[in-house]
């Protein structure tokens, strides 16, 4: 019995490959890979044939294959700790309309505010061999920071800033955010200021600081106005947390809240319990999500640049996988404080 010549060209398995696509097309390999990436210095013609083609094959890519024959990916890992959460969703689709027209894949972990969770992702995005990294802040075991050292893979962390730890970063300050809100709040004449704060991130840390360093400023800090808790931040939390804050510190005449979500749970709380806003108790939110400027009263708050951090974090990778110096390592690209009817 003859048994039929491997064609180096075809897999064993009888799954579609790339020559097969590219023949298939009437292209070359490398302009059906480019293609499929979305690469686009690729005719658009010959996008539509190649794809064409890949449709009648059933072709799927097979990224793990593509870094071991060429030494390297056409992916960048981006790490968030939330996909609940439209902070990063934002960011997320900014950083893809950066990424994919110059034909990388975009390769998304969720590690949910856990550091430990971050390190199994980053060690099994490894493997994929990915041409860069974009990370959320700075806090990570030190078993990651080591990994990500010995990769030498280029990496931009996104959210916060550190001007002295000679990384690459775009975000904005925390610290200076928390103290706007303070000062917000003082310059409404407000006393008896709280900060309520959930997930406790280090960002959310951050903002606490800032707001708690403001506040010792002007000599009106009061630790007991402080509720801080690891659970997840939510809208019915927020209402939650409120009503306990209340209930044990009456006096309370002014509220930030360290996330958008538990500062609307606050406002529907107070609506249904008859608790008028801003008059007895002013409320300011934190990164401005969509909801909050249509809540009633609508809802002060600090406007974050999520999808310009996204974008910008984006365009800054391509900088260094084209091997180009950076100039500006440290992007700060600021915060707004969206005052409306709850301060």
């Amino acid at each position: 019995m003859n048994t039929p010549k491997n064609d180096k060209n075809t897999r064993t398995t009888g799954r579609p490959t790339l020559n097969e696509v590219a023949r298939l097309a009437g292209v070359s390999p490398i302009t059906a890979s480019r293609a499929l990436r979305g690469v686009s210095t690729v005719a658009t013609e010959l996008v539509e044939k190649v794809q064409k083609a890949a449709l009648d094959l059933n072709y799927v890519v097979n990224p793990a294959a593509r870094a071991l024959a060429s030494a390297q990916s056409h992916s960048v890992v981006v790490l968030v700790p939330s996909l609940s959460n439209l902070l990063f969703i934002d960011t997320l689709e900014a950083i893809h309309q950066v990424l994919r027209p110059k034909g990388f894949e975009v390769l998304i972990g969720n590690f949910h505010y856990s550091r430990d969770e971050e390190e199994n992702l980053l060690r099994n995005y490894m493997a994929y061999q990915p041409r860069g990294l974009l990370l959320t802040g700075f806090d990570r075991t030190e078993s990651s920071r080591r990994m990500i050292e010995a990769s030498n893979i280029p990496c931009v962390y996104m959210m916060e800033l550190d001007s002295g730890a000679g990384l690459n970063c775009v975000g904005f300050s925390q610290l200076a955010a928390g103290e706007t809100a303070a000062e917000h709040l003082l310059s409404r004449g407000r006393k008896r200021l709280a900060y309520i704060g959930a997930q406790l991130d280090q960002r959310t840390l951050l903002r606490g600081e800032g707001f708690r360093r403001a506040l010792q400023k002007a000599g009106l800090y009061d630790p007991a106005l402080e509720i801080l808790t690891p659970r997840p931040s939510s809208v019915g939390l927020g209402g939650e947390l409120f009503l306990q804050l209340l209930a044990s510190h009456p006096q309370v005449d002014a509220i930030f809240f360290g996330n958008d979500d538990l500062a609307q749970g606050a406002l529907l709380e107070a609506l249904r319990c008859g608790i008028k806003i801003p008059e007895q108790v002013a409320i300011l939110g934190f990164n401005d999500l969509p909801m909050s400027e249509h809540m009633v009263p609508r809802l002060s708050s600090i406007n974050t640049p999520r999808e310009a951090i996204g974008r910008r974090s984006a365009e800054l990778m391509l900088t260094l996988l084209a091997g180009n110096s950076v100039t500006k390592p440290v992007q700060d690209m600021g915060f707004e404080l969206k005052v409306r009817e709850s301060t």
